[in-house]
């Protein structure tokens, strides 16, 4: 079984953040990417690298997966998933993307979709409608 929390922007784990979780809209449609390796959607997103703070991670996956390079980003939340025992943590941010390029060559997502909601086949799909509805309810609480 998958559990979800959601705690306030400040919250650090003591373990640290390892994840970026960007969900993004361009035009008023949602943004979701296929990686390369799969057939399955998902919210942009990825590790944050050492060094690196989790909003530089998230600005970095964005640009990567989906060619954003002029954005707005606000952050969610935090958030852990506790699966199989093991608890990782992770940012969640909100992006309004006026502007879309080619995602860069580097890339490991092989195609970007623009949807009204959130697709049916998605790569983590006891994880991502909870990061998804988040960003949905943090929206019409601003």
């Amino acid at each position: 079984m998958t559990e979800v929390d959601f705690y306030d922007v400040s919250f650090l784990p003591p373990s640290g953040l390892t994840y970026a979780v960007i969900a993004a809209r361009h035009k008023g449609k949602w943004l979701f990417v296929r990686h390369n390796d799969r057939t399955t959607w998902e919210i942009a997103g990825g590790h944050i690298e050492k060094d690196e703070s989790p909003s530089d991670a998230a600005r970095r996956e964005l640009n990567e997966e989906t060619g954003a390079v002029d954005f707005n980003m606000d952050c969610v939340a935090t958030y852990s998933v506790r699966k199989n025992g093991e608890t990782g943590y992770g940012r969640l941010y909100f992006a309004e993307v006026p502007e879309l390029e080619r995602i860069p060559d580097k890339s490991e997502i092989a195609e970007v979709m623009a949807m009204d909601h959130l697709p049916e086949n998605l790569t983590y799909p006891d994880i991502q409608p909870l990061l998804f509805m988040k960003v949905r309810d943090y929206l019409s609480g601003r």
